[in-house]
């Protein structure tokens, strides 16, 4: 069952909906990395907006997720062949 959770972010409350625990967590954890990098970027950047700040987040947190979406599609497409090479290998011993 959806239970509504209360997050805050860039000081303004989100009211979310969260299907499980774990979604929960998630969603919690994800506010506290996302204040954490408004925090760190407006150290950085004194005077930028908000808005300038939220943009920055969202554009480095697209970054690292588009990368790691790379990554993670090179060790399934080595997998696969790792996966392919063994079956070959195991066919040629059946057929010995």
């Amino acid at each position: 069952m959806a239970q509504k959770i209360t997050i805050k972010l860039a000081e303004r409350e989100y009211v979310l909906k969260a299907d499980t625990e774990e979604k929960e967590e998630i969603i919690r954890m994800a506010a506290t990395v996302i204040n954490k990098r408004l925090s760190d970027f407006s150290a950085s950047f004194p005077g930028k907006s908000a808005q300038d700040l939220i943009s920055f987040v969202a554009i480095n947190e697209c970054v690292g997720r588009l990368s790691m979406q790379r990554r993670l599609e090179a060790v399934q497409a080595e997998a696969d062949k790792l996966l392919d090479d063994t079956l070959s290998y195991l066919g040629n011993i059946e057929k010995k």
